[in-house]
């Protein structure tokens, strides 16, 4: 169990942040050795533009579409595992689904799917990250998230999917291994939902902080 300052224990974030870790992990391999693999696999020409485009189409309106699903579903905690635990399993089929077909078009259009549905991650990640945590300690709670997914997830991602892709030496096999990730980002996201979720969103301001001033006045 991590602890964060004050010595309170922070179970949902430590755990929503070891999704996270895994989820970069493979959308940072994707976005350094996609273009390579689909031109090995597919025979793209432009491999570098398609994959540009349909990541930054996706990202956009996935991102959008997980913040507006939220809202819908009520936002708490719990809720946004659910989110982040679905919309990553069922993204994660879709693209892993995406690379058994040998037809770029069929390619193209469930790796479309399955990317915009596992961007739908963005605004629940976030908003458990924020959640689970004082207001007073969200820039932290911030840095920490975003110093971690990279030191642990698309740092190394793609040197080790590089190292895979030369002992395995098949494209297909590699990109399949390296989406298999995200089942476990989705079942980790999952153990999540059963954890007792406390919102901290507005703990300061129902326990106000004296100030020091006051105090010994």
């Amino acid at each position: 169990m991590v602890k964060f300052p004050g010595g309170k224990r922070m179970p949902m974030k430590v755990q929503n942040l070891r999704g996270y870790i895994a989820y970069n992990f493979v959308i940072g391999a994707y976005s350094y050795w996609g273009p390579k693999a689909g031109y090995n696999i597919y025979h793209m020409s432009n491999a570098d533009y398609l994959f540009g485009g349909v990541t930054a189409v996706c990202g956009i309106f996935g991102t959008v579409a997980g913040g507006l699903v939220l809202d819908r579903m009520t936002s708490t905690i719990s809720n946004a595992f659910k989110l982040l635990s679905f919309a990553t399993f069922i993204g994660a089929i879709f693209c892993f689904a995406a690379f058994c077909f040998k037809s770029l078009y069929v390619f193209l259009a469930l790796f479309s799917i399955g990317e915009l549905l596992v961007f739908a991650t963005q605004a629940p990640v976030n908003f458990v990250c924020l959640h689970s945590v004082k207001p007073s300690l969200r820039p932290l709670s911030m840095a920490i998230s975003t110093v971690s997914i990279h030191i642990f997830g698309d740092v190394p991602s793609s040197p080790l999917v590089g190292l895979l892709q030369d002992h395995v030496n098949n494209w297909r096999a590699t990109a399949l291994i390296l989406t298999s990730v995200l089942f476990l980002a989705a079942a980790i996201w999952f153990i999540g939902v059963f954890l007792n979720s406390v919102d901290r969103y507005n703990e300061d301001s129902e326990n106000p902080v004296t100030p020091l001033l006051e105090e010994k006045a």
